[in-house]
This record gives C-alpha cells, sequence and structure tokens, in this order.
C-alpha cells in the first residue's frame, strides 16, 4: 500500500512540475471555478479466474463528484482539478452466486449451472472518493468550445457493498418464486476499504470520454483472487 500511495503522490508531483512552464498569461477571470462531474459507462475485473464468471447484464459505473478547478498561474491552459463525491460500480454475473456474507475466510464463487439460481445477479460497492486531475485546455478563454485533456487520480473508501439477486430460478431457468423477487445481502467484509486508481479523460466541450484502473484490488488480502477494476465511459464536465 504504501508502494501505491508513493507512486500517486510522485505521478501528480511530477505533472504538476510539468504544467508550470512559462506562458502567456490569460485573464480566466469570468472563468468557473467549480462544476459537477457525472460518468457513466462499462465496468470489468482483470486478472479474475474462470470461477468469476462475470456477464448476464451490464456491468456498470456510475460517478458524481463536485469539483473545484484552479488555473496554474504560469500556464493557464493547464489547471489543477481536485473535489469530492460518491462512485459506484454494478458488476453482473451470470448463473453465478456470490455470497459476500459467507463465514467462509475466501469470498464464495459458485457456478450455479445445475443448481437453484438467480436469473439477474450482480455486486455493488459505494465508495465516497476524492478524484485529483491535472488538465489542459485548448482554448481557456471558452471551455465549452475547448478540446480537453486531463490525467489524474482518485482514492476512495468503501461506504457500502451488497450483492443482489433477481429472480430465483431452477437449472433449466424455470422460475421458483412465480414473481421477480429480489433478495439483498449487506456485508463489507470481503471488499477493499480503501480504493486507489489512476484516471484519463479527453472531450470536447462538456462531453468526454474517460477511463480508470484501479492500482489495488478489488477484495482485500487473501479473501479472493487478486483482480483489478477497470471502467470506461462517457462523461459530462463544465471543465
Amino acid at each position: 500500500m504504501k508502494k501505491q500511495f508513493f507512486f500517486l503522490f510522485a505521478l501528480l508531483t511530477g505533472l504538476s512540475a510539468f504544467a508550470q512552464t512559462n506562458s502567456k498569461k490569460l485573464d480566466l477571470g469570468t472563468r468557473t471555478k467549480d462544476h459537477f462531474m457525472i460518468q457513466y459507462g462499462a465496468d470489468g475485473w482483470s486478472g479474475r479466474p474462470d470461477s468469476v464468471r462475470t456477464g448476464g447484464g451490464f456491468s456498470r459505473h456510475f460517478n458524481v463528484y463536485f469539483m473545484l478547478d484552479k488555473p496554474f498561474k504560469n500556464n493557464q491552459k493547464m489547471s489543477l482539478g481536485i473535489g469530492a463525491g460518491i462512485g459506484s460500480s454494478n458488476i453482473f454475473f451470470k448463473n453465478t452466486n456470490v455470497d459476500v456474507t459467507s463465514n467462509a475466510a475466501k469470498l464464495p464463487f459458485t457456478i450455479a449451472d445445475s443448481i437453484d439460481h438467480f436469473r439477474k445477479f450482480k455486486v455493488t460497492t459505494l465508495y465516497l472518493e476524492i478524484p485529483v486531475e491535472i488538465r489542459y485546455f485548448s482554448n481557456p478563454y471558452n471551455v465549452n468550445k475547448s478540446w480537453k485533456f486531463a490525467v489524474g487520480a482518485k482514492i476512495g473508501t468503501l461506504l457500502k457493498s451488497y450483492s443482489k439477486g433477481k429472480d430465483l430460478v431452477n437449472k433449466f431457468g424455470q422460475s421458483l418464486s412465480g414473481t421477480p423477487a429480489i433478495e439483498k445481502e449487506v456485508s463489507k467484509k470481503f471488499f477493499n476499504g480503501t480504493s486507489i486508481a489512476l484516471t484519463g479523460r479527453i472531450g470536447y466541450g462538456i462531453f468526454s470520454i474517460q477511463g480508470s484502473y484501479n492500482i489495488n484490488g478489488v477484495l482485500r488480502d487473501g479473501v479472493g483472487a487478486n483482480m483489478n477494476k477497470y471502467s470506461i465511459g462517457i462523461g459530462i464536465s463544465g471543465l
């Protein structure tokens, strides 16, 4: 964990130093200093073994952050963005039961092709996150008509994690509940309490393509396979 924090610190310090190059100072007095950033798209877990069988639905994230923007004094085409918000991730599984409340030492992923299982099943994690970005604007006078590039990182603390199954069926796919009953189990015991991710985005105006990769595992050490979450999607942001 110490190596990961050192890596993030060195990365952001280097980007900040690179941005502080000499250029003509621009009058950005009318540019907004704060804004919301909304992100939506696909999620996945890299490094997962065959027993962790995702699918059966669109694994996705939805993130909302309130951001502050501070232009660099010596190069106002570049700025530092920092904020706070909520990041959510929903991973769907195909004919697999994930027992997040299990008393076992490792999180059970039970393939359920020949036993009762839920037609739809997902695991959700919610993190309180602090994103930090180094940003570049091709037209800092009018950011709504500007190409935008940003790289950075975000760190989060786990607020909640749970599984949700919908419509219990037998091995033939026949419903056992009659109606699409929902079963929800809540537990944080298996999931990493800290999320550390590298981030990047590129766009024009308020729209962008964004992505992130977690450099630490989805699960706590020793409770399962070493898997890392990745995301790619679209973003809406004033800056």
